[in-house]
């Protein structure tokens, strides 16, 4: 035996050798990871190669599998083993506990780590029934040395991992070692601390021997770690908080203070009732403050010591977390008087150098403001102003890994890989500052804006400083990065933040009104050349503008200002294209006016005439507007209109506005164009063959100008125009003609009049584009625009989720080349197509909706080609048409949808289980690829909401599977589950047609097995089972039976794919059990379909079709039934493919420990009283 052991040991020492050497080439490699694997499989040798392996003589590498082979005999032999086996191999692991190992020092780490494992493996399956000593047999093992207590440390950790956080074993097992623990927890708290500190005690007394002993401490802190996550808090705070004071001492050894600060943030983030948490409050006490700041003072960039940094940071907030808990509480806790240290402790890792330290104090500091009772003390009051002057420095963008121009960027190259990682990061973080300062704006509103003003001023004032990070198109410009910019920019933020509460927080005698006119005013007189800047100071301009209401005399100098940032130019050559930073600024101008018209077009009613005068002017005289910028004053004109309050003047205005337009669109050569792809190609240039030095005169180039004006002017009447919100005020003004059957008034637009003109050549338009993907008009684009159809780099960057380079994005000319201007043409054009149609009925609602054929022209145009369905257009249609007309306009519209959006995905997602070739492709046809599926799935999810949101009713399954572990034992209901509320009036309207319902039937169920986790959730929680119940389907057709069936496999098949997803898992077998129990009585064939699941229990499926079916029955709860049909339906469930060939550990059930006796007093016969009499006597007072 022993000379077998030895040979089979030398064998597998080479193997091991062979495996580990880097020479080995991978033919030898995988024999010999072969014959080691074969060998812990099948040789009956296992336990005795693997102690001689694990002897602490031989290599370390060797040891560790010979320990590996020892724990797998465990894990995977354990139930075959004889009892005398177990209890061998038990006393032979506490053997190499307690002298198989070097010092602790010496150790290594891999070894120890195999060891925990080995024994918390036999724990799993023996403790405590049949190894009730194991506790004593650890604590015996402590008193053998520091290596040892490091391991028994190590056990109780990987067990407290094992059978709490991640929950590895059997129910009944994990229930059994939880309890005992529990039991057992005071003394195992008290064996803890007490290692704890005789080893603090010793590390601090010894000199050569203290390394070791520290190893220990940091040990007991991990598994202390492990255990004050899920503990009782009466353990944590017991003896007056001791562990507590324990940690914070501990903060100051350099050695123990991460370790201290984990365990200290486990446990002051532990929830719990508040009278349990209350102890907490001890930490605000002179001793736990002075010991946090004091070991916060360090500012060195050790990766280590800011790992420190960053728990410490997260121990302040997580107290914070408690005090704003507890403070104004039922539990009656006082402000504590440290709270001024607790805020400065704050307030200085708010202030610090690194980006990721400011980011985590903004939740705490966003709760203190937002306290009750806390925001009105004098401290909060005081800080909150603190806190307003850092957010002058932390709005700031700086600290970019790549530069050394701030001291976070040291910080930055620790936590960050890439600028763009961080520029992700601030982005969130300056959103996140952006509340805080909101809510500190509540606190000290007048202070905000000081701080404010102060600041905006100095920016004025300064000079531009462009740095190192210069503009790459103009020479003297400043980047994105440039000192000016990045200030210009925090301001801004800060800025808008504060006037957006001011005026909430203060009544308007408050209102600091002359010193923001004169703010306003230094903004106003502000000149610039740089387009970064400029930008910014139109924000200033839009977010002071609310102060101009009480000073009216300021608003001709802010139209003057926005008016000429509409025409704002760096004076570059004409010819060359604008960057976006230039086309931004103009942009943003329209927008400003835009939004100063919409909120405010009472205040700018009396200046309309100039306003139009001025527009005038500029159309006629700017000839570097672009259509879009027309187009957005045009738009503003129309809101302001909007308040003429008078039918016939508005009408007239537009009439006067939208002329030209008109005349234009309707005619006979852009008729002829709209009609005729060729012609329409030939006008807009797409036939022709195009240089980018060619010097001639581009007609085609003004051609797509006059077609995205005429667009752009459509939309942005049709989008604005409305009438009096006001019913009386818009009776008066002759927009009401008259009312419906159910009294609601119906409106007429003045811009309907139009649109009716226009209509005809946009749908027009809308059939000729779809119809340019035909064959024979994509051989007419010329070489040039040969891939003028396809998806611009840009977008689908964005539909493939790939990160953008945001940084020199400004410096980049709108379109490069001539290709990728008539990509962005062809797409903006569509686009806008469709949006004219979605906001036409909501603006235009009955007079668009009663247009003659309307049904049939958005059939003949829009739906021409349904790959290019653009969502804009069928969500507002659908919202906004009124109930009568959704037999003549929608059912005609969504039915073929419904029908083409199931055949696009079968076409994309062959039938599951079918075999595909597998090609070697290119890697562009792998984008390609991935391109399209997503695609494809983006527009399936806006199809799938439509169907969600406006068709069907909100019944959930999603509520009772979150209620599931709530119901313990109520009875079986015989009754089918019905949703609980019906169709809308749509729903109604469409299951009326037999082609409509099933296609919304068929595409629902068939989308549960769509490699889509999202639509599937989404789909099966609130959708199939409403449509299922709801239709008439079940009632009428020829093929019930079949369809019955289908409509479970297409369930079982959605488990399969998706049942590996925790929520579609819960989502999909409760409708698997809703249509088994409601429809099985009627339909055997679900019996049949039940039947070839895989590993299915027959006499399970029997025991539970019996309680369905007999009346007479034993019923059972809800729980227990849900937990049954689970497991009848376990076989379909699908695994993730790193679980797929994965080997089953087994854990048998031992005798449970803590069955609760079941009482045999009949207390209902006893004759005892029961107290009841006393609870309902009545009392004489």
């Amino acid at each position: 035996m022993a000379d077998q052991v030895a040979a089979m040991c030398d064998q597998l020492i080479k193997a091991v050798n062979v495996m580990m050497d880097a020479e080995t080439s991978q033919i030898y490699r995988l024999e010999a990871l072969k014959f080691c694997e074969e060998f812990k499989e099948t040789n009956s040798l296992c336990v005795p190669c693997g102690l001689q392996l694990a002897d602490k003589a031989q290599p370390a590498v060797i040891r560790h599998f010979g320990l590996q082979i020892l724990e797998h005999v465990i894990k995977f032999q354990w139930n075959n083993m004889q009892q005398q086996e177990k209890v061998q191999l038990k006393e032979c692991a506490m053997q190499l506990l307690s002298n198989g190992t070097h010092s602790i020092l010496e150790e290594e780490s891999h070894i120890k780590d195999v060891l925990s494992r080995i024994t918390v493996e036999m724990i799993k399956r023996e403790w405590p029934q049949h190894w009730p000593d194991m506790l004593k047999e650890m604590e015996a093992l402590t008193g053998q040395g520091e290596a040892q207590t490091e391991l028994v440390m190590l056990i109780l950790l990987r067990l407290a991992e094992d059978v709490i956080t991640f929950q590895t074993l059997p129910t009944q097992r994990r229930r059994d070692i939880q309890q005992t623990l529990t039991q057992n927890m005071e003394s195992i708290f008290s064996f803890m601390m007490a290692i704890l500190q005789l080893n603090v005690e010793d590390y601090r007394k010894l000199v050569s021997g203290a390394r070791a002993h520290c190893r220990v401490a940091v040990a007991t802190l991990n598994t202390l770690a492990g255990y004050i996550d899920w503990v009782s808090l009466v353990h944590i705070t017991s003896g007056n908080c001791h562990l507590l004071e324990i940690l914070c001492l501990l903060l100051s050894e350099p050695e123990l203070q991460l370790e201290a600060a984990e365990c200290l943030l486990i446990a002051i983030s532990r929830k719990g009732k508040l009278e349990d948490r209350k102890p907490f409050m001890l930490l605000f006490d002179d001793v736990a403050i002075h010991y946090i700041l004091s070991a916060a003072q360090a500012v060195e960039v050790v990766e280590r010591r800011y790992i420190f940094l960053k728990r410490l940071c997260q121990v302040l907030c997580a107290l914070g977390g408690q005090l704003c808990s507890l403070v104004g509480s039922d539990v009656e806790v006082e402000v504590p008087a440290n709270l001024s240290k607790y805020t400065e402790a704050l307030l200085a890792f708010t202030t610090h150098s690194s980006q990721f330290l400011k980011s985590s104090t903004l939740a705490t500091w966003g709760a203190l403001f937002r306290h009750e009772t806390l925001s009105k003390d004098a401290v909060v009051v005081e800080m909150a102003v603190k806190y307003l002057r850092a957010c002058m420095t932390n709005l700031v963008k700086a600290g970019f890994p790549s530069r050394d121009d701030n001291p976070s960027c040291e910080y930055s190259r620790v936590d960050f890989d890439s600028d763009e990682d961080f520029n992700s990061f601030f982005n969130s973080f300056r959103a996140q500052q952006g509340e805080v300062v909101r809510s500190a704006c509540r606190i000290v509103p007048l202070e905000a804006f000081q701080i404010a003003a102060e600041w905006l001023q100095y920016q004025i004032a300064s000079p531009i400083d462009i740095g190192d990070t210069t503009s790459k198109t103009a020479e003297g410009l400043c980047s994105l990065l440039s000192p000016s910019v990045v200030q210009w920019d925090a301001v801004t933020v800060f800025m808008e933040c504060m006037v957006a509460h001011i005026f909430k927080s203060l009544e308007e005698e408050k209102l600091p009104i002359d010193q923001s006119m004169e703010l306003l005013q230094a903004v106003l007189n502000y000149e610039t050349k740089d387009p970064l800047i400029l930008s910014c100071v139109l924000t200033n301009v839009s977010a002071l503008f609310p102060f101009v209401i009480h000073r009216p005399h300021f608003l001709t100098q802010v139209l003057y200002k926005l008016f000429k940032a509409i025409t704002f130019d760096i004076g570059q050559d004409n010819k060359v294209p604008r960057t976006r930073a230039v086309k931004n600024v103009r942009r943003h101008a329209c927008s400003s006016i835009i939004k100063i018209c919409r909120d405010y077009p009472q205040f700018i009613l009396p200046c309309f005439d100039m306003f139009y005068n001025h527009v005038k002017k500029l159309f006629s005289s700017d000839t570097t507007l672009t259509h879009m910028e027309k187009c957005s004053l045009m738009e503003a004109l129309v809101l302001i209109s909007n308040h003429f309050k008078d039918f016939a003047k508005q009408k007239a205005f537009l009439d006067e506005l939208m002329a030209s337009v008109v005349a234009e669109w309707t005619s006979d050569e852009m008729r002829h164009v709209l009609w005729d792809p060729a012609l329409f190609l030939s006008f807009v240039g797409a036939d022709q063959v195009v240089t980018e030095q060619s010097t001639e005169k581009d007609t085609a180039g003004l051609n797509r100008g006059r077609l995205s004006f005429c667009l752009y002017a459509m939309l942005g009447v049709v989008k604005r125009a409305r009438w009096p919100a006001d019913l009386e005020e818009a009776k008066a003004g002759g927009f009401v003609v008259g009312y419906t059957p159910a009294g609601a008034p119906i409106y007429r637009n003045p811009c309907t009049a139009q649109f009716l003109v226009l209509l005809p050549n946009l749908l027009a338009l809308i059939r000729t584009h779809n119809s340019l993907f035909v064959p024979e008009n994509m051989a007419r684009l010329s070489e040039t625009f040969s891939r003028a159809h396809e998806v611009m780099d840009a977008e689908k960057n964005v539909v493939l989720g790939l990160p953008q380079h945001l940084l020199d994005i400004y410096d980049s000319p709108v379109y490069r080349t001539n290709l990728e201007r008539m990509q962005g043409f062809f797409t903006t054009l569509y686009d806008n197509c469709f949006h004219v149609l979605g906001n036409a009925g909501l603006s235009l609602q009955q007079e668009f909706y009663t247009i003659e054929r309307l049904a049939e022209e958005i059939a003949g145009s829009a739906f021409v080609s349904l790959d290019h369905v653009v969502r804009v257009f069928l969500r507002q249609l659908v919202l906004s048409c009124p109930q009568e007309y959704y037999d003549s306009l929608l059912c005609p519209l969504l039915g073929p949808l419904f029908t083409y959006m199931q055949q696009v995905r079968i076409s994309i997602h062959p039938i599951h289980g079918e075999d595909q070739e597998e090609v070697v492709c290119q890697e562009s046809q792998v984008t390609q690829e991935m391109l399209e599926e997503q695609l494809v799935r983006l527009l399936t999810r806006e199809v799938l909401d439509l169907l969600g949101m406006f068709h069907v009713s909100s019944f959930c399954l999603k509520c009772s599977c979150i209620e599931e572990d709530m119901m313990m034992d109520s009875v079986q209901t015989v009754s089918p589950a019905q949703p609980t509320d019906e169709l809308t009036e749509l729903g109604k309207c469409l299951m009326k047609h037999e082609n409509i319902y099933m296609s919304l039937l068929t595409l629902s169920f068939t989308s549960l097995s769509w490699k889509d986790t999202s639509n599937c959730h989404r789909t099966a929680s609130m959708v199939c089972w409403t449509l299922l119940w709801l239709s008439e389907f079940l009632k009428f057709s020829s093929h019930i039976h079949l369809a019955v069936t289908w409509f479970y496999t297409s369930v079982l098949r959605g488990l399969q794919v998706h049942g590996q997803h925790e929520v579609c898992n819960s989502t999909l077998s409760q409708l698997a059990m809703l249509i088994y129990e409601n429809l099985r009585p009627r339909y055997m064939e679900l019996r049949a379909v039940m039947t070839q699941i895989p590993n299915i229990s027959v006499e399970g499926l029997d025991q539970y079709d019996r309680r369905l079916m007999d009346p007479n029955a034993q019923k059972v709860g809800d729980k227990k039934r849900k937990d049954q049909f689970k497991k009848l339906i376990a076989g379909t469930v699908g695994k993730a493919l790193c679980q797929q060939f994965r080997k089953e550990v087994h854990i048998r059930n031992l005798p449970s420990l803590f069955k609760k006796p079941k009482s045999d007093k009949d207390l209902q016969n006893s004759g005892e009283p029961l107290g009841l009499a006393a609870l309902f006597r009545v009392v004489d007072f």
